[in-house]
This record gives structure tokens, sequence and C-alpha cells, in this order.
């Protein structure tokens, strides 16, 4: 079992910025940050793998940058030109192959997220 917990949301005006982290219980492969918006399905933001491959949604290409810092089992997702549409519930994910992916059935471990709000 690896327990994930998430930090650093916050409210925000579009244009700005915020920066999420998620410490994990133990290491694993790939970690992921996924949104859920008020009635709506949760999406893959970003997600990494050894050796730090990473994937995007196309909505936060060149916004967005996921990192780790494997030697804390920590996750980062930096996050800037904030919009409104970015509001949502933000979950980390965690997941022990190596399969880099933005799929919710690919990540066995999941965070009780922190929320981000971006106001016009």
């Amino acid at each position: 079992q690896v327990q994930l917990v998430e930090s650093g949301g916050g409210s925000v005006q579009a244009g700005g910025s915020l920066s999420l982290s998620c410490t994990a219980s133990t290491y694993t492969y790939k970690m992921a940050w996924f949104r859920q918006a008020p009635g709506k399905e949760r999406e893959g933001v970003a997600a990494i793998t050894r050796p730090d491959m990473t994937s995007y949604t196309d909505s936060v290409k060149g916004r967005f940058t996921i990192s780790r810092y494997n030697a804390r089992n920590i996750l980062y997702l930096q996050m800037n030109s904030l919009q409104p549409d970015d509001t949502a519930m933000y979950y980390c994910a965690a997941g022990f192959d190596s399969w880099l992916s933005l799929e919710r059935n690919a990540y066995n471990f999941w965070g009780q997220g922190t929320q981000v709000t971006v106001s016009s």
C-alpha cells in the first residue's frame, strides 16, 4: 500500500501560479497528477516515470511542469499562467509499473486531493 499526501492548493487570479506537492510513503516507478472539476470526469494532467519521461495533456502543455525528487519520494506540479478552466480538485496518483500514462486505470494509489481555484 502506498499513501499519498498532497499539499499546495489554493486560490489565485488568472495568470497566476501555484505549486503542488505530493509526498509518497514509498517509491513508485510512475506518478501523476489528475484533476476533477465539478460535474466532470477525472482527467490526467501530467505524468512522470523513470528515467523522468513525462507526458502532459494538451491543455496544460507549456504551462505546467511535473517533476519529482526521488530521494524523498516527492512529486511536484508547477502551474503557471493559470486559467479559470484549471479550477478543480487535483489528485496525486502512483503506480508500480513503468508504463507512462494519463489514463486513470493505470494507477493503483490515490491521494485525497487538494483544491485549486482560479478566478477571472
